[in-house]
C-alpha cells in the first residue's frame, strides 16, 4: 500500500438559499443515479469478508484505478487499510438478497466467508466471488481521508470476467453481466435498460461544426 495518505479539507458554511424557477434544491440528497452495485471483498481475521458497496467510480486511465469509498465504522474498513488490498465484485440482478445481506451483517459479528465460492487471482487478501461473473482486484495506491468515510483508491491488478460475458473484442458484455443498479436516497435496486447511444461518436457530428478539441 502507498504511504501517502490525504486529508480533506474543513467544509465551508451552508449556501444561502436561493430561488431558481423550476428548480428544486434537493441537497443533501443529491446523489448521482444510478450507481453499480457491487460487492468489495477483503480478508479479516484470515478469512473472506464481503460488503456491499455503491460507492465506486473508475478514477484513473493508466495505471488503471478505482476508488471506492468506506466508512470508518465499517468493520471491512480496518480489513482493508491493514492489508491494503480488496476487490470489486459485479453481483448479477438474481443476487439482490444475498449483496443486501452482505451490507446488512457486520463482519465484525457474523462470519460471511460461506456465502460465496471464493477464488483468488494475483492478491492474496482481495478475494474474489465466483457467482459474481466480473470481479477485479486491486492494491491500494492512496487512501483520502474524508469527514466520515475513507476514500480508497486502488490501483487494478486483475480483471476476472465469467468466459461467457465477454463480448467478441475482449471485453465484458453489459448486457451479460446483467448487473445490479442502486438509487438512492430511495433504495431502490435497479436492472440496466437498453442502450441508448454510443459514447465519443454521437457527438462528432456537433464537433464538426463548433470546431475544437474534445473535453
Amino acid at each position: 500500500m502507498a504511504s501517502d495518505v490525504t486529508t480533506s479539507p474543513a467544509p465551508g458554511p451552508a449556501p444561502s438559499p436561493k430561488a431558481i424557477a423550476g428548480r428544486v434544491d434537493i441537497a443533501p440528497q443529491a446523489f448521482v443515479v444510478p450507481m453499480a452495485q457491487t460487492i468489495v471483498g477483503c480478508m479479516a481475521d484470515g478469512r473472506p469478508n464481503f460488503m456491499a458497496v455503491a460507492w465506486l467510480t473508475r478514477v484513473n486511465y493508466q495505471p488503471p484505478m478505482l476508488g471506492v469509498a468506506i466508512n470508518r465504522r465499517n468493520f471491512s474498513h480496518g480489513a482493508i487499510a491493514a492489508s491494503g488490498q480488496f476487490s470489486v465484485n459485479f453481483p448479477t440482478v438474481d443476487m439482490t438478497v444475498v449483496t443486501d445481506y452482505t451490507g446488512l451483517a457486520s463482519g465484525a459479528r457474523v462470519d460471511k466467508s460461506g456465502l460465496f465460492e471464493v477464488f483468488h487471482g494475483h492478491l492474496d487478501a482481495a478475494p474474489l466471488i465466483r457467482e459474481c461473473p466480473l470481479g477485479i482486484e486491486c492494491r491500494v495506491h492512496t487512501a483520502v481521508e474524508l469527514p466520515s468515510n475513507t476514500f480508497f483508491i486502488g490501483e487494478i491488478v486483475g480483471a476476472w470476467c465469467a468466459e461467457d460475458c465477454v463480448d467478441g473484442d475482449g471485453a465484458p458484455d453489459p448486457k451479460r453481466l446483467r448487473p445490479m443498479l442502486l438509487t438512492m436516497p430511495d433504495n431502490r435496486y435497479w436492472s440496466m435498460g437498453d442502450v441508448v447511444g454510443k459514447a465519443w461518436h454521437d457527438g462528432k457530428s456537433l464537433r464538426q461544426k463548433a470546431g475544437g478539441e474534445a473535453g
